[in-house]
């Protein structure tokens, strides 16, 4: 099993398991999910373990921060359970349902949005090379050279309603290719020429429709699939099965083509433009402030993950307008985080510290990844976030000062700049490196406090604190002590005596076992049941303190294809000591041949120093079977 495979388990198991999960998506360094019941999920295990940066719980979504191998994760996941959503109508309004009307705006359009970022930023990064291509007289713009790369640029934000449709087909639970259907008649040759043909205003059976262009638009879009989404699960309920099929497809073109373009339409046109104005008149009637707003806050959108609500906006100026003044303000704040790594990089003691700065770096300057940054120093070491507040609202005040523009939708990093060359470049150079530099030596002044216990202040030298609130060293879990309580009345049977070699020899860890006197199994620890087998013979269960253990009624007692065994807990389930897992019928069992010795076995027992056991002939319930160091 990989390290992935096995964060991926981890991940699932505190979740509240695989039965708790709902959906599951993932951005750039988070996964996304949406449980049934939050309370099943164990935020404390999950933001202790090496492998979880920070958990966040915004939007109606239960956000597990995981950094630069979120994919390789989220793979991991994806092939190792079945985390498809159940259709059902109840279900779904549940999901429509969560948080307040901005906390689900601002989720819709993030798990809308983040599907097609990636074409978008590589899209409008071959826009603004083909601008810089042009502009050094390097292509000819009349030439077909210049035409297919154009159209490679220009695809992406032409077709972005079907794009944006598809997309949204997922989060509003519709079927994705008539969502596309919709907004793709919108871009048809037909419909277009109408504008040529009688101007602005045209009819459909009588009612006036007021003609525009699609191309590049969002919020219309969004707005047709929603209202989409209720009349596909309303005509699915009407509509006979057996002619389902296409009577309901057939029926929703019908009626979502003609209200997208006399109604839905031009009300998304006008509302984007109203926003793309409203910006703009922010921006022209104090750059400075909107600007400082911008840099210095937008770290706290991204804590809470409700940055990528914030796209639309950006990309709606490029749409209308060709520019964008939103992601030159904000981009302060990036840099200011890339400061606060270096900065820590350069100040810490501890050498784990220091690697953990140092790789984090790299991914924030030249890709714009800032969430590792942002949770495993900026919050956890506290201080450095106030110089990248600072540094963020200078160089985000300088920036809307000036009016810096983007030509494309990137992440603010060394390899975008390109995007940014307009009139305003040099400004923008400027306002992105004072974040860094100011950022930089405000953490290295301002001090941390490192998690050995030690404040690396001002002079550079350590001063003993009591609390710990940096990042914890790989090693922490074993020099944590637990006590496995026994989970079974019994008798003590060393488990070198156990006369089957997967447990005599340790080869699946260190333990012991009992001969049970009694046929129930109950919590030797609080946690969370990891698996239970189908047929009821064995249990494991993660301690809240990452313990992993593995209770086995008997000897070959799987053979008995589930007979004589009850579960009273299923896989994900939170635990506490002395809940009742299993019962089991010791009569029945013993007729059947088979030996009921029960091995309890820690099977990362290599994770610790030591595993103490107990030296009573006989356990209870209240009895100290196993001691962690």
């Amino acid at each position: 099993m990989s390290k992935h495979d096995e964060l991926a388990k981890f991940i699932v198991t505190n979740v509240g398991g695989e039965a708790n999960i709902r959906d599951l998506y993932h951005c750039m360094t988070r996964l996304r999910f949406t449980l049934k019941d939050k309370q099943k999920a164990n935020k404390q295990a999950l933001e202790n373990s090496d492998g979880v940066i920070s958990v966040i719980e915004s939007g109606g979504q239960y956000q597990v921060v995981i950094g630069n191998h979120v994919s390789e994760v989220y793979d991991a996941i994806a092939g190792n359970y079945n985390l498809q959503v159940k259709s059902g109508n109840n279900e779904k309004e549940e999901i429509s349902k969560e948080g307040n009307f901005i906390s689900r705006a601002f989720t819709v359009m993030s798990s809308i949005f983040q599907p097609i970022v990636p074409a978008l930023a590589g899209a409008g990064m071959l826009k603004a090379i083909l601008v810089i291509l042009t502009q050094l007289e390097w292509l000819d713009s009349a030439s077909s050279t210049y035409a297919i790369l154009a159209a490679a640029g220009n695809g992406v934000f032409y077709f972005l309603p079907l794009m944006l449709a598809f997309s949204a087909s997922r989060t509003f639970k519709t079927q994705p290719i008539v969502s596309a259907a919709i907004m793709a008649a919108l871009l048809e040759p037909n419909f277009t020429k109408l504008m040529e043909n009688t101007g602005d205003i045209s009819s459909f059976i009588h009612i006036p429709v007021v003609l525009m262009s699609y191309t590049t638009s969002i919020i219309p879009a969004i707005l047709a699939i929603w209202l989409y989404s209720y009349l596909e699960r309303f005509l699915k309920r009407v509509v006979p099965k057996s002619i389902e099929l296409f009577m309901v497809p057939l029926v929703s073109l019908l009626i979502m083509v003609p209200l997208t373009a006399i109604v839905i339409g031009p009300l998304g046109v006008y509302t984007g433009k109203g926003i793309a104005d409203g910006i703009e008149f922010l921006s022209t009637q104090s750059g400075l402030l909107t600007g400082a707003i911008l840099g210095g806050g937008w770290t706290f959108l991204v804590m809470f993950g409700l940055h990528w609500g914030i796209a639309p906006a950006m990309i709606n100026n490029l749409s209308l307008k060709g520019f964008d003044t939103i992601r030159p303000m904000m981009a302060s704040a990036t840099f200011a985080q890339s400061g606060v790594a270096l900065g820590v990089f350069l100040k810490a003691k501890d050498k784990k510290l220091k690697a953990y700065a140092l790789s984090s770096i790299f991914p924030s300057l030249f890709a714009g990844i800032t969430e590792p940054i942002v949770y495993g120093l900026s919050v956890k070491l506290k201080r450095p976030m106030i110089a990248a507040v600072i540094g963020g609202t200078i160089g985000g005040a300088i920036a809307g000062h000036f009016q810096t523009t983007v030509l494309a939708y990137v992440f603010p990093a060394i390899t975008t700049i390109p995007a940014f060359f307009t009139n305003t470049i040099a400004f923008y150079l400027i306002s992105i490196t004072i974040s860094f530099v100011v950022t930089t030596v405000l953490t290295y002044i301002l001090g941390f406090n490192e998690g050995n216990g030690a404040t690396v202040a001002e002079t550079g030298k350590t001063e003993p604190q009591k609390s710990e609130t940096a990042l914890q060293p790989e090693s922490a879990q074993t020099v944590v002590t637990e006590n496995v309580y026994a989970p079974i009345n019994g008798e003590i049977v060393p488990l070198s005596q156990v006369p089957d070699p997967a447990f005599s020899t340790e080869a699946m860890g260190q333990g012991i076992a009992i001969l049970p006197s009694e046929g129930k199994v109950y919590s030797p620890v609080s946690g969370v049941v990891s698996l239970v087998f189908r047929t009821g013979h064995a249990v494991a269960i993660t301690s809240d303190n990452h313990l992993d253990l593995l209770i086995h009624v008997g000897l070959d007692t799987v053979k008995l294809k589930g007979n004589y065994f009850t579960k009273h807990v299923e896989q994900g389930q939170r635990i506490e000591r002395g809940d009742l897992l299993l019962e089991f019928d010791i009569p029945k069992i013993q007729a059947a041949g088979y030996d009921l010795t029960t091995p309890i076995i820690v099977t990362n027992s290599t994770a610790y120093q030591k595993v103490t056991q107990t030296q009573q002939k006989s356990v209870d319930l209240q009895s100290v079977l196993l001691t962690i160091h």
